[in-house]
């Protein structure tokens, strides 16, 4: 059967926070008629988007798409070492996707959380976009899985609230805490002691809350004073909740 080229749609699908549950009608409806399925991955390991929608859409070989990252957190995004391997990967994802696109395939990125927040997908977005019919389907952010399943209400009345990742040096991270009245720290890791000392030296530390794989079966929340170890994985976040007007 031969398939026209303009039978190509290029989707950025929001997968929400982790629960499959959390996902959209739209999500699915995309997911189920796309004809190849993309999700980028960790060398050695399967990708967390992909996992996250086994249970609505079983593994098939014939759809699948790994896009497997040269590097991760082996070095920081500022290192120019960095961007030499990260540049040339979007680069090339883009050229392997472009191609399936010209076959008139519908192509859809798997996105956890939301496409268009802290997302890899942009990336490919950026390149493809203008070229091929496009879709981005929105999702369930992380943090609002996150402080939703924690029973923390974010922000009230006029609060502010600033997201920061925590890859942010601690002054910049200071000043940013001093000037919100909420705030999501994301993408914690290994900065999860940087972050700590942070938030004690802006006396935020007693009312931080720590949540770990949001809304995913190994899900953990506490408050961050009982999180007494420095051990976090990327998809851990805190949250500082607001005190604003309550009526």
């Amino acid at each position: 059967m031969t398939v026209s080229r303009d039978s190509a749609r290029f989707f950025g699908v929001g997968l929400g926070p982790g629960d499959p549950d959390y996902m959209t009608v739209r999500a699915l409806k995309v997911l189920q008629g796309a004809d190849r399925l993309v999700h980028f991955s960790k060398k050695g390991k399967r990708g967390n988007a992909r996992t996250m929608v086994d249970a609505v859409i079983p593994p098939d070989p014939a759809r699948e798409i790994a896009l497997v990252y040269p590097i991760t957190t082996e070095v920081t995004a500022d290192d120019p070492a960095y961007g030499a391997a990260i540049t040339p990967f979007y680069e090339e994802s883009c050229a392997r996707l472009a191609g399936e696109l010209e076959a008139g395939r519908k192509v859809a990125v798997l996105c956890e959380g939301d496409p268009f927040f802290y997302g890899s997908f942009m990336h490919l977005w950026r390149r493809l976009a203008p070229r091929y019919p496009t879709e981005v389907v929105p999702g369930i952010t992380g943090m609002s899985g996150c402080w939703t399943r924690a029973g923390v209400p974010i922000t009230w009345g006029d609060d502010v609230l600033t997201v920061c990742p925590a890859t942010l040096g601690a002054e910049t991270l200071l000043q940013r805490l001093r000037a919100t009245d909420a705030a999501v720290i994301m993408k914690l890791g290994r900065h999860l002691p940087k972050v700590r000392a942070v938030l004690q030296q802006a006396g935020l530390h007693e009312r931080a809350v720590y949540v770990e794989r949001g809304t995913m079966p190994d899900e953990f929340i506490c408050p961050l004073p009982d999180k007494t170890d420095d051990d976090a994985p990327y998809f851990a976040m805190i949250l500082v909740p607001g005190q604003g007007r309550r009526l």
